[in-house]
C-alpha cells in the first residue's frame, strides 16, 4: 500500500521505522552535530532559506557522525528510492532542520525544480524525510501541495498554492517517502515550547549531478570508512553513471 501510495499521491508515511531509544540516541547526535558544525564555521541559519534564525540547518550530516552513514543506507529508506529511481541513482544531499518554537515557513519549492529544468515529466528525485520527534502541523510539519508531483511546470501551479497545502504529521520513528517533483515548504511552528526535528535524504538520478560535491566536504577519514556501496551512491569512485549507460545499449536493437 505505501509503494502504491508514493506512486499516485507522491508520497507515503511508513511508520515505526526507529524505535523509541534509537530516536532519542539520533535525535541528541543531531544536536551535537548542529554544535560541531558551528564549530567548523558552518552558520546553521540560513537567510536564503529561512525567514528567520529559529530553523536550525545542519548541512554535510555524513561528515558529522557516522549515526547518518547508517541512515542514509537504511534498508527501508533505499527500498523507496528503488521504488522511484531504480538501481540507478545517487545520494545527492543529506540534511537537518529543526524547527524551533517560532519559527516561520521558507519559499514554496520543488527539489528536482532546483535542480532540473522543466518540465518535469519523470520522478528523478526522491526524499526520504526523517522524524526525530512527533510531527505535527503545530510544531512546524513540513506541507505539500497535493497532486503537484504530477506538475510538468511551475506555470502549471495554482495561484493559490501556499493556501491548498497540507502537513505531513507523523509520530517519531517515521519516514516520510516525497516524490522529488513535489512543491512543499517548511511548516512554522507555532507552539510555545515543542522542537520539530527531521532528516531530509535526497536521492537523484545518477545522469544529475549531486547538490553536493562529496569528494570536496568529506573527510579523508569519512570517506576511508565508507563500504564500496555507499562510496558508488555517493559518486565517489570512477565509474559514475556508466551502469546506466549499459541499461541503454541493452534496449537497443541490434545493428548488423
Amino acid at each position: 500500500m505505501s509503494t502504491q501510495q508514493l506512486c499516485d499521491e507522491g508520497f507515503c508515511v511508513i511508520e515505526g521505522v526507529l524505535d523509541a531509544p534509537t530516536v532519542r540516541d539520533v535525535r541528541r547526535r543531531l544536536v551535537v552535530a548542529a554544535e560541531e558544525s558551528r564549530r567548523r564555521g558552518i552558520d546553521t541559519f540560513m537567510p536564503v532559506l529561512d525567514p528567520n534564525d529559529r530553523n536550525v540547518r545542519v548541512f554535510n550530516l555524513l561528515d558529522l557522525d557516522p549515526v547518518f552513514v547508517e541512515l542514509i543506507q537504511h534498508p527501508q529508506a533505499i527500498a523507496l528510492v528503488r521504488e522511484v529511481l531504480r538501481d540507478g541513482f545517487l545520494i545527492s544531499n543529506f540534511t537537518a532542520n529543526i524547527a524551533l518554537p517560532g519559527s516561520r515557513s521558507m519559499n514554496l519549492h520543488s527539489d528536482q525544480a532546483i535542480v532540473i529544468p522543466e518540465p518535469w515529466n519523470d520522478a528523478w528525485a526522491i526524499n526520504i524525510i526523517w522524524c526525530l520527534d512527533d510531527v505535527r502541523e503545530a510544531n512546524g510539519a513540513t506541507r505539500y501541495v497535493p497532486g503537484s508531483h504530477r506538475v510538468t511546470r511551475q506555470a502549471e501551479l495554482p495561484s493559490d498554492a501556499v493556501a491548498r497545502t497540507r502537513p505531513f504529521e507523523a509520530p517519531a520513528g517515521s519516514i516520510i517517502a516525497m516524490d522529488g517533483r513535489m512543491w512543499h515548504t517548511s511548516g512554522a511552528n507555532t507552539t510555545q515550547r515543542d522542537e520539530r526535528a527531521l532528516l531530509f535524504g535526497y536521492y537523484s538520478a545518477d545522469f544529475i549531478r549531486p547538490q553536493v560535491n562529496w569528494n570536496v566536504v568529506l573527510s579523508e577519514a569519512t570517506q576511508m570508512s565508507l563500504s564500496p556501496q555507499m562510496v558508488a551512491w555517493l559518486g565517489l569512485g570512477p565509474a559514475a553513471n556508466t551502469s546506466r549507460a549499459a541499461m541503454v545499449r541493452r534496449d537497443l536493437p541490434s545493428v548488423r
